[in-house]
């Protein structure tokens, strides 16, 4: 065959191949459209964050301190630890110290490194704790509202995250220096790490959230324990990382508090001692009406509040009209996942709500 006649064959194969690569690229090209159209639409982690953070910055600067308990026992004698004067409330009296002198440390510290490096006035040391607050509580969001679309599907995220961020309870809340703020960042944690599996965090931020923060939001570890002993039988894998998250937590915590109160002191238990088993407990100066908790879910959640009311019954219903589907899954059942909040409803609503002057 002549050179020429050789070259131009060859010309003719190249040219048959790129067109064989560029057909089986166009085709993975169109069943990757096609994959992508199919997925529903949720929001990347970026503007995930982006969402929340400035939501969360807005209650930082524009929200105002709606409690007088964070005021007086958390905002002034943090005032006290920083600047060593400050009003004493009697729940800081060594008579009863049922508030934890750790858990000011918490937020003393990065207001001292922050009036000592950067800028000692006292306003601007408020709002860079408050500005702490919000940017803590959007990253346990965002980790929150991961494990949603993971484990319930985008599209549960998506309506989660634009509950959440909307929502004026959590406009209130994110920023608010109290321990229910703060056992609130820590049981998005747990329940976040619970849904994907990883259960030695759930089970330590469960801990902190309840020897730090609010002893009562053990009630939101209840199904995480059921689930891990009764359902995954991991029994000693619960036990081990029990322990360990007792033994980091309460040593520094006995450590701080009997130091300043002057004898040996464990806060959590005094303050569930004093509100369950004494007589002037949460109702010494007046109570709210039964009807305090719905109305006040339903101004901070609004209608999804009340669709959260019916969660489990509708979900029930929709498993006997469709039939339960028969597939072997690692992740929490979604009954299991919804019973935190009815548990904290069947404790707390029978309840009398103290009064907030």
């Amino acid at each position: 065959m002549p050179p020429r006649s050789r070259q131009h064959a060859k010309s003719k194969r190249e040219s048959t191949r790129e067109m064989k690569i560029s057909s089986v690229e166009s085709t993975n090209e169109k069943i990757n459209t096609d994959s992508k159209v199919s997925l529903p639409w949720t929001p990347s982690v970026y503007t995930a964050i982006k969402i929340l953070l400035s939501a969360r910055l807005c209650a930082a600067v524009w929200s105002n301190i709606s409690d007088c308990d964070e005021v007086y026992n958390y905002w002034e004698p943090m005032h006290f630890l920083l600047h060593g004067k400050g009003f004493q409330t009697w729940e800081y009296s060594p008579l009863y110290a049922i508030r934890s002198y750790a858990y000011l440390w918490i937020h003393a510290v990065p207001c001292y490194i922050y009036g000592t490096l950067l800028q000692s006035n006292k306003i601007l040391v408020f709002y860079y704790l408050r500005c702490l607050f919000a940017f803590c509580c959007a990253l346990c969001e965002l980790y929150f509202y991961r494990a949603v679309c993971r484990h319930f599907g985008p599209n549960i995220g998506r309506l989660m995250l634009t509950f959440l961020t909307l929502s004026s309870g959590m406009f209130i809340s994110s920023t608010a220096f109290l321990p229910s703020s703060f056992s609130m960042y820590l049981s998005s944690i747990a329940l976040a790490a619970w849904f994907i599996q990883k259960y030695e965090i759930a089970v330590f931020a469960t801990a902190v959230s309840t020897l730090v923060g609010w002893p009562f939001a053990v009630i939101l570890g209840l199904p995480i324990a059921y689930d891990m002993i009764i359902l995954k039988k991991k029994l000693l894998h619960f036990i081990k990382w029990s322990f360990i998250s007792l033994f980091l937590i309460i040593i520094p915590l006995v450590l701080v508090d009997s130091r300043h109160f002057g004898k040996l002191v464990f806060a959590p238990l005094n303050i569930v001692l004093y509100n369950v088993f004494t007589s002037h407990g949460p109702d010494l100066y007046g109570t709210e009406p039964c009807s305090f908790y719905f109305l006040n879910g339903f101004l901070n959640f609004n209608i999804v509040f009340l669709a959260a009311l019916i969660a489990i019954p509708a979900m029930l219903l929709l498993r006997a009209l469709e039939g339960t589907p028969k597939k072997i899954s690692k992740s929490p059942p979604f009954y299991l996942c919804l019973a935190p909040m009815y548990l904290w409803m069947v404790v707390f609503f029978p309840l009398a709500h103290k009064k907030s002057w």
